[in-house]
């Protein structure tokens, strides 16, 4: 099945709402863990750079996980932001968190030594995936860990209908149907080493993780 891209930005308001609102606490509680399986006996002491964060559920568990770090949390929608910083407001114990607007590549993004970053659910939204790859290499120092976590690309939509089905059979429509389409809009392994070696990061591995996600993490050399 060729990719079919879909929209870039989440900023609709009841699209954003429903998508901050959904019950993700199976796989997004899985996206810390999955890190410090690749990294393991690592301890986030520093600063950290979370690309394309949304309404910022990942960025808490993160920040959850690791109290010492500071992360920088970054998305290009308003609503998203507004979302997340609502959510923190609530959250005084994430104070290690700084949420900011803005879309990549033109972001500006403060030069800082990163320790670490990380991105979830992002790339399938790029039109052109090298914004993500060419933005963490100009972010990354040498010893900077990337760890990414996305979508899989179905074989076929029928297969991309089961997965809604199966995972969001009890989430409203307008969700249901954001899923569909982000997987139609995700990329396959294949296209990702692809995209890794014309970054110049194919220290980066890729590996599937579920029936639905990949994650593509390393160290920076």
């Amino acid at each position: 099945m060729e990719r079919i891209p879909e929209e870039e930005l989440m900023n609709d308001a009841a699209q954003a709402r429903s998508y901050a609102e959904a019950d993700f606490e199976e796989p997004h509680k899985r996206v810390p863990e999955l890190f410090a399986e690749c990294f393991k006996g690592i301890e986030l002491r520093g600063k950290v750079l979370d690309l394309g964060c949304g309404p910022g559920d990942v960025t808490f568990r993160f920040a959850s996980c690791f109290p010492n770090s500071e992360i920088l949390a970054i998305d290009g929608a308003a609503e998203m932001i507004r979302l997340a910083q609502k959510r923190q407001a609530a959250e005084p114990e994430a104070g290690n968190i700084t949420f900011m607007e803005g879309i990549i590549p033109a972001a500006l993004i403060p030069p800082a030594r990163y320790e670490a970053i990380i991105s979830s659910s992002f790339l399938h939204h790029l039109h052109e995936p090298q914004v993500l790859w060419q933005t963490i290499k100009r972010a990354a120092r040498e010893g900077t860990i990337i760890f990414v976590i996305d979508l899989l690309r179905p074989d076929t939509k029928k297969d991309a209908s089961g997965l809604v089905e199966l995972y969001c059979g009890t989430e409203p429509e307008i969700l249901k149907r954001d899923f569909y389409n982000s997987l139609l809009a995700a990329f396959t392994q294949e296209e990702v080493r692809a995209q890794l070696k014309e970054a110049g990061l194919m220290e980066l591995n890729v590996k599937a993780v579920s029936d639905r996600h990949q994650i593509i993490y390393g160290i920076k050399k």
